[in-house]
């Protein structure tokens, strides 16, 4: 009996090849190969090998995207001097521990002097910032071509140069997460003044940070006449804070309309403007309320919000007043 397959080519097919069976990637290295001698071969794929664990570990595209989102988050945050016994550490103090006596038996030109020594560090930290998260960039993506080179004979004889650069990068990435923290305030002069022969105490300052007030976009709605608003801090602080609302009519047209502003100190998260005029589009700010250890606050959140159209008929709106601050209370809701 016998048996004929046909349509399978099979005389045509170059079993011999070594392509034959191969993905894409398989043909590009097995074409590499032929570049290099079997034992240049394996040196190549073990250093290979070790320069993409670097960057799928160590400068990740996912862990700079953190990186770059922490940076942000830094850019938005407010900056103050803490001062602190030498003995605690910082976030330790209330007012048990450090009574407001430390701040009488400083000079107060002198503090003034280290506020602005503050805020020039601060800003420099946050350009260094910025620079190092830059060289991880360009780092990463000149390793990353590198890594994709069709030849891998120049890979081989730049190792040398790709592993100092596997190290400067892993300096660069300490330096940055260590620069994430604010640290010591640089003090050239003695704060307290001679007090004679009371003991002076031993005090050191540092930076501390907070986190950036924001407003609640979901839940800060206006209405015909009123907005209701709510802002947060994402790390809610120990101690209630004191807030600063600002608000302003965008492109008012008549003189009295350019009284619909006002500045509002505010001691809760959540606050209601009322008196406003209807169907017309307010700006509102939110920030902590000045302190004296303030030294660095860039950012400060903005809302744009558009109040709803009044019943045909209503008043005119230039026949209303300015927005009655006194009745403006914070929601109870």
């Amino acid at each position: 009996m016998n048996f004929q397959v046909t349509g399978l080519a099979l005389d045509k097919m170059k079993l011999d090849s070594p392509h034959s069976f191969l993905d894409a990637e398989e043909v590009e290295e097995a074409d590499d190969q032929q570049l290099l001698e079997p034992e240049a071969w394996r040196t190549y794929v073990e250093r290979r090998n070790v320069l993409r664990e670097f960057l799928t570990t160590d400068l990740s595209p996912q862990l700079l995207k953190r990186h770059h989102a922490r940076m942000q988050l830094l850019k938005k945050c407010s900056y103050y001097i803490e001062i602190l016994p030498k003995h605690l550490a910082l976030g330790d103090q209330n007012p048990l521990v450090l009574p407001n006596t430390m701040f009488q038996l400083i000079d107060p030109w002198k503090f003034q002097r280290m506020k602005k020594v503050g805020t020039a560090q601060t800003k420099i930290q946050l350009l260094l910032l910025g620079d190092l998260l830059e060289q991880l960039d360009h780092g990463r993506a000149a390793l990353d071509a590198l890594l994709e080179a069709p030849d891998p004979r120049p890979f081989l004889t730049g190792w040398g140069l790709v592993e100092q650069q596997l190290a400067d990068l892993s300096v660069v990435m300490d330096n940055f997460l260590a620069m994430m923290v604010p640290g010591h305030l640089h003090v050239k002069h003695r704060l307290v003044s001679d007090i004679g022969a009371t003991k002076i105490p031993h005090i050191r300052l540092m930076l501390s940070t907070k986190m950036p007030v924001m407003f609640d976009r979901k839940e800060s709605v206006a209405h015909q006449d009123w907005v209701s608003l709510r802002w947060f801090v994402t790390i809610q602080p120990a101690a209630p804070e004191q807030y600063e609302l600002r608000f302003k009519l965008l492109e008012p047209r008549t003189q009295q309309e350019c009284t619909q502003c006002g500045i509002v100190p505010v001691a809760a998260c959540t606050f209601d403007v009322h008196n406003l005029l209807p169907n017309r589009t307010y700006k509102f700010t939110i920030k902590r309320a000045e302190s004296y250890t303030l030294v660095y606050e860039p950012w400060r959140d903005s809302l744009t919000l558009q109040t709803m159209p009044g019943p045909p008929g209503g008043p005119a709106p230039s026949r209303l007043g300015k927005p009655s601050l006194p009745l403006t209370t914070p929601s109870e809701r």
